[in-house]
Parts: C-alpha cells; structure tokens; sequence
C-alpha cells in the first residue's frame, strides 16, 4: 500500500500536518493549498479503504484522518507481524536433530 500511494504521489498526506492560516483574511495561496490537502487527504483515505476487506472497511471506515487511518492500521498490523515472527524464532530455537532420523523427515516434520 505505501508502495501504490507513492506512485499515486499520496504518501505525504499521512505523514505531514493540514496547513493552517492564522490570518483572518486568508490569501489565495493558503485557500488553495488547504483545499488541495483536502483533496490528498480524501484520495489517500478512500485508497486506503478501498483496498480493506469489507470486514475491516467497516471498522477502520470511522478513522477521520489518513494518518489516523494508517496509524492503526500499522499498529495492529505490525505487531501481529511481529507476534509471529516470535513464534517462528521460538520453534526455530527450540529444534533439535535426532540421529535416528532422516533429516528431510525432521525438516518435514517442524
């Protein structure tokens, strides 16, 4: 996904703020780039949401922002990533040859 928002020039959304003005008139310049981070924003969220399952698209349809959105997707990503590789390293660490086996069979079987 970050690969596809890169080509898409929609990564930048999620990683930096919305522009403010603290102008009481805004200038012409500031209009247009707040309104072109809003239409960043939304592209980058529904790209995001587009590629979910319609499982997930319900629960992570209620993210406001594309950087909340990416954020707990991340978060709940990475750490079954990393649960699992925990997991691998364990039974990795735990192995132990046999003399009496083939050691194709006892690759086999873990």
């Amino acid at each position: 996904m970050l690969f596809f928002l890169t080509t898409m020039n929609l990564a930048h959304v999620f990683k930096e703020e919305a522009p403010k003005s603290n102008k009481n008139p805004m200038t012409k310049e500031t209009v247009m780039a707040i309104k072109a981070h809003n239409h960043y924003e939304f592209c980058c969220t529904n790209h995001i949401l587009n590629s979910l399952d319609d499982n997930l698209y319900h629960m992570y349809s209620l993210c406001k922002t594309a950087n909340e959105l990416w954020e707990s997707l991340e978060k709940k990503y990475k750490i079954d990533d990393a649960s699992s590789k925990k997991f691998v390293i364990g039974k990795f660490l735990k192995y132990t040859m046999v003399d009496s086996k083939f050691v194709v069979s006892q690759v086999e079987e873990n």
